[in-house]
Parts: structure tokens; C-alpha cells; sequence
């Protein structure tokens, strides 16, 4: 093994070769003085190097994999020691804690170290979740929170006489996946090992508060089980539970105990700690170590902007995913307690803060429940209370987890219920998380047939029109899927420079809006790619292409008149976040057809994985002003 340091601050050619047996399950002084220093060395390492993620402002995830580095110093012990015994990946079913992986894949010398800086920077190859095929030594796809040991079992049975391990958390174990697993696993004696990290410790609180009934360890031996439960902190305790696992036939879990971030002052125990590490409590903790490289690097990094200046658009900005909850604040701030008890229930998939849900809870606690990290069960709980009429449910999450819950929405819809769905982080900008995040075939909510129960989706193209649709479209029957974006979007002005959605202006569900007349042909947009074709649209102008600008807010509805003004001009090119295999492009044109409209017809939309990074994500796809005005003169020509 060969690690290339190169300009690494922290010396990780100093990690020690360790050699186990879990046929004896103690440690002697010399194999546990080594792991403790490797402990040490890599947790040094992961603060660093995901707090450059801080430093840049692409975000990441600290305290996931510096908790769980005893149990990953243990494992890669014993792969290296005995490789024919075991299948040597560090599967994870949470992914967020992809910086297990990247410096797991530097100390077996397939990542250069000094490569780790970029951590989840744009192009850098080092994205938000692991992703096969992309990063050298990662050496599996990671997916969303909690789908792994599904996969993990296919695994083993792959490899009968082999042990196969899977990293898992508390909060993992919350989705439905699971429980299927467990089953399975049990069900057919799969030789799979799950090492669990028990930190009591989500995005938006604690387990053990908002889920006062799950415990991990009952649970897993409800499903059958064998369970060893222990301190992850105790470097022998963990070891030989370890042991134990491996030498005990059949699916084992073992579950660790520990605070959040141990050790890390500022964050121990506490739930801000599954966020990236903030630069300054990563600079107290890397002096405190004696780290004065990584200080001084840390101190030096610049973090990047965006300096294009979009044409069209305000400088005032807004952020569209926690607009929606205010609107909602303000909608059920007119009726009386009483009232909005017996009508609407909130139902919350430990996101409240990344998608507006917690201005709910603190406006209106009584109508609000933490439903854990439960995607699917969460949202037919708001559909089932909405399923009286005069009642409706609220749930939201991100866009990317739409599709796991497909036959949820569609059995809301069976039942005619009265539901509010608003899907946060739609799209692609600002997705540092990558491709297994990108929220991009949102149009599969609109899975019914023609004559069954009504369903609409939006997209508002800035706050004030957030704001507008959702105080429109709040006491309306049937299935309502509302979708913002992570990033900030800037308000839209009209041709006299005022903004387009403000003052008086009215939501009017599936009407279109025209946001600039064309001659030559015209763009539909929605969402966050409507002011990117403003800018392109106005920068056209100036070289004398008169393009016409569409928002097209309501997804799934065609506007009679709209599509008759654009389908008589010489081009419509539909430009939209969305995967252009299942987006609104893949539609509009036999929208076109069944109507006997002909322009010339393109659309562009999400096509290829991601390339890490915030803004950066949109010209790699070819959806910014630059391609969208390439395209353009591409159809004029």
C-alpha cells in the first residue's frame, strides 16, 4: 500500500498496518495502541478535510463518518488480514457519510490525498454521496438514506463463505427498506454484519424524543436478529463484538453507543454535528491537535461565487423552500385554533428545515408531528387524514425521495384524499449532494389516468409567486405536489423592470405566464431555469433574436391559449431542471402534435450524472443562458 500524500497537511502515511483475528476477540497493547492511533489520525483527517467543504460553502457531512471510524479501523484490519473471509467494501446505507469512503480509497492508495481539499467541490470527483464509477477506490453506489442492506444482502448471497458488512445509524434503519431487509436476511440466514451507529442524533432532533417508541436493538431483534449491543468508544468492547459477529452464523447487528461527534467541542452530542463540521469549531479542534498546516489552510481557502450578473432578474433573492412554510404560517394564521386542529395535520420526515415545514411547528406546534425518517408511511399518514373532506394533510421532503413514494401518492390519490405535497431541493442547483439527490422525475407524481382524481403539480419561478400559488391552491380538493429549489432564486422582472409577481398579482392554477413576447420562437421554463432563460432571452434580444419567454408554473396542465400562442411561432424550445427523459419536455411536444402545432421543437433538461459543486451543476448539463442561447441560434438558423 502506497499513499500519496502530496500536500495533505496531516501525515496519513503515518497509518499503522494492523493484524487481527476475530478467532481471538482481545486485543493485545500493541494491536490496540495501533488502532487508537489510527482512530486519532483519520478523525484529525475527516475534520479537515470535510470542513474545506464548509470553507467553500458546498456543505457536507462531518459527524457521520467520525463517529463510525473505530468500527471502519476494525473492519480494515481484519480485510487486510484476512481477505479471503470477507467481501472487502465499506457498504454504507448512509451515504452523506461518503467521507468514510474517500479516505478509506486515499489510505489504499487509489485517491491521492491532497485530492481530499476539494471535498465535494465542483468537478472534483468527489461528490456528496459515493457514486460507482466515478471516484477512484469507491468502490459501490451509496443511493439515498437507508436502501443499502437490501442491495448488501444480494451481496452475500453472492458470495456464500464470505462476510459481508454494512455500516448503518439509527437514522437509517427508520426507512421501510429495512424492515424488507431484515426479513430477507433472517428469512434466508444471510451471512451479512451490520455495524450500527446508535448516536441518537438526526437532521431534526432526536430519535429517542420524537420516536419515543423505536429502538434499534428491539427492533432488529423483533425482525430475529442476532443483536450485540456495546460503547463504540470502548475499542474492545467494539472489537470483540465484532468478533462475535463474524463468528456467529447468520445476519448480526452490532450497535453502537455513542455521542455524536465525541470529543469535538461544540458539537458533541449534538444534532448539528450530521451537518459538514463549521470552520471555526474545525479550527479550535485542529490547533488543540497541533495541525498547524491544516489551520493555516483552512484559514487561506476562498470560497467561490457566482459572479454572473442574470439579465431580467432582481438582486433581491429569496428562498422559495422556506417561503412555502411561511405562506402556509400565514394561510392557517387566519383560521382559529380549534379549526386548524380538526382540518390540517403537518407530518414532518425530519427535514422541517430544509423544507419550511419548522416556521409550522413554531407558529403552529399543536397541528405539527415529527414522523421520523419515513418517507413513505409519513406521507399516507397526511394523506389519510386528508381523506375526510374539509380536512388535509401536509407533507414534505425532498424531491428526490418522490420516487420512493410512488404507490403512496397513488393510493392517496385511490382515496381521494386532500393533500398538500411541497418537494424541496427540485432540480439540480446547488445539488454538492449529487446525482443520488438530484430531484428530476418529480412528473411521475402525476401517475393517475384521465379521469381520476385531480392532481396538479407547480413549480414557482420566485418567492412572491411561492407565495401566491400557495395561498391559491391551499383549501383546493385533491392532490396538490408544490416543488422549490435548495438554492435562492432572484425575482423576476418584467419589461419595465418591476417585479413580475408582486403586488396584486394572483395564482391562477394551470395558466401560464408570458414573461416576454417573442417573434422568432419561444422558451417554456418553470421553476429555477426561468430566470437562467430571462438572462438568455434579454442577452438574444441585444443581438437582435426576439425570443419569447413562457413560465409554465402549473406542470402538468396544458394552457389552451399559451400553447396555441407559442405552437404558431417558428420554435418552441422547452428548457427545464428535470430529467429530459420524464420531464415536461418529454410531453410538451405531443401537447404540440394532438393540437396540429408544428414549430421546429427541441428540449433541454438534466441528461448526464452530476459534476458536484453548487451552481456549477447547470452549465454542466448544458440548461444554463450559454446553452440555452446556443440552442437558440441552433433552431434560428
Amino acid at each position: 500500500m502506497s499513499i500519496n500524500v502530496g500536500t495533505f497537511p496531516i501525515d496519513l502515511g503515518a497509518y499503522k498496518a494492523v493484524k487481527l483475528d476475530p478467532s481471538v476477540s482481545t486485543l493485545t497493547d500493541e494491536q490496540r495502541e495501533a488502532l487508537k492511533f489510527n482512530i486519532q489520525l483519520c478523525r484529525d483527517a475527516l475534520i479537515f478535510f470535510t470542513a474545506t467543504g464548509a470553507a467553500r460553502g458546498v456543505g457536507g457531512h462531518t459527524g457521520g463518518p467520525y463517529d463510525t471510524v473505530p468500527e471502519v479501523m476494525i473492519l480494515d484490519a481484519l480485510f487486510k488480514s484476512q481477505p479471503d473471509d470477507y467481501v472487502p467494501i465499506f457498504f454504507d446505507e448512509a451515504g452523506h457519510r461518503v467521507g468514510t469512503q474517500y479516505l478509506m480509497a486515499t489510505l489504499d492508495g487509489d485517491l491521492p490525498a491532497e485530492q481530499l481539499m476539494q471535498y465535494r467541490a465542483a468537478n472534483s470527483t468527489l461528490p456528496g454521496h459515493p457514486e460507482l464509477g466515478l471516484t477512484p477506490g469507491v468502490k459501490f453506489s451509496s443511493g439515498r438514506l437507508g436502501h443499502m442492506w437490501p442491495y448488501v444482502n444480494g451481496v452475500a448471497i453472492a458470495n456464500p463463505g464470505k462476510a459481508v458488512f454494512c455500516l448503518g445509524s439509527d437514522g437509517a434503519q427508520q426507512e421501510g427498506d429495512d424492515a424488507e431487509a431484515a426479513r430477507l436476511a433472517v428469512g434466508q440466514y444471510i451471512n451479512v454484519k451490520l455495524l450500527i451507529d446508535d448516536n441518537d442524533v438526526t437532521i431534526a432532533g432526536n430519535p429517542s424524543e420524537y420516536l419515543p417508541g423505536f429502538s434499534v436493538k428491539k427492533t432488529l431483534e423483533g425482525h430475529g436478529l442476532t443483536v450485540f449491543e456495546g460503547d463504540g468508544e470502548d475499542i474492545d468492547s467494539l472489537y470483540a463484538n465484532i468478533c462475535k459477529a463474524i463468528n456467529t452464523p447468520g445476519p448480526v447487528a452490532v450497535i453502537n453507543k455513542r455521542p455524536m461527534c465525541p470529543g469535538v467541542e461544540g458539537l458533541e452530542g449534538s444534532n448539528h454535528g450530521h451537518d459538514v463540521v463549521p470552520v471555526d469549531i474545525a479550527l479550535k479542534y485542529l490547533e488543540a491537535r497541533g495541525h498547524s498546516k491544516a489551520v493555516e489552510y483552512l484559514k487561506n481557502i476562498e470560497k467561490p461565487s457566482n459572479t454572473y450578473k442574470f439579465m431580467g432578474a432582481s438582486d433581491k433573492l429569496g428562498s422559495n423552500r422556506n417561503v412555502f412554510g411561511q405562506a402556509v404560517v400565514e394561510v392557517l394564521g387566519k383560521m382559529g385554533e380549534e379549526e386548524r386542529k380538526k382540518s390540517v395535520l403537518v407530518v414532518d420526515s425530519d427535514l422541517e428545515g430544509s423544507c419550511g415545514l419548522q416556521h409550522i411547528r413554531g407558529a403552529h406546534p399543536e397541528i405539527f408531528i415529527s414522523g421520523g425518517i419515513q418517507e413513505r408511511g409519513n406521507l399516507s399518514a397526511a394523506a389519510g387524514f386528508g381523506m375526510e373532506e374539509g380536512k388535509q394533510g401536509i407533507f414534505a421532503t425532498f424531491s428526490a425521495f418522490l420516487e420512493m413514494c410512488i404507490s403512496e401518492i397513488t393510493m392517496a390519490r385511490l382515496n381521494r384524499s386532500n393533500l398538500l405535497c411541497h418537494f424541496s431541493h427540485a432540480g439540480i442547483d446547488d445539488m454538492a449532494d449529487n446525482t443520488c439527490h438530484f430531484g428530476i422525475n418529480n412528473m411521475f407524481a402525476d401517475n393517475g389516468l384521465d379521469d381520476g382524481y385531480e392532481t396538479r403539480l407547480f413549480f414557482p419561478a420566485d418567492a412572491n409567486q411561492m407565495t401566491a400559488c400557495v395561498k391559491s391552491v391551499f383549501n383546493n380538493k385533491g392532490l396538490r405536489f408544490i416543488f422549490s429549489t435548495r438554492s435562492k432564486v432572484p425575482m423576476l422582472l418584467d419589461g419595465d423592470g418591476n417585479e413580475m409577481f408582486g403586488g396584486n398579482y394572483t395564482f391562477t392554477p394551470g395558466k401560464d405566464d408570458v414573461v416576454r413576447e417573442g417573434k422568432a420562437g419561444y422558451i417554456i421554463a418553470f421553476g429555477d431555469a426561468v430566470y437562467r432563460a430571462l438572462d438568455a432571452v434579454e442577452r438574444l434580444k441585444q443581438e437582435g433574436i426576439e425570443v419569447g419567454l413562457i413560465n409554465k408554473s402549473t406542470l402538468n396542465v396544458v394552457d389552451e391559449d399559451a400553447i396555441a400562442k407559442v405552437g404558431a411561432s417558428p420554435f418552441v424550445l422547452v428548457v427545464e431542471p428535470f430529467n429530459r427523459r420524464t420531464g415536461l419536455g418529454s410531453r410538451f411536444g405531443s401537447w404540440l402534435l394532438e393540437r396540429g402545432l408544428t414549430p421546429k421543437f427541441a428540449y433541454l433538461g438534466t441528461h448526464e450524472e452530476g459534476c458536484g459543486g453548487l451552481w456549477e451543476q447547470y452549465p454542466h448539463q448544458g440548461i444554463d443562458p450559454a446553452g440555452i442561447m446556443a440552442k437558440v441560434k441552433e433552431l434560428t438558423a
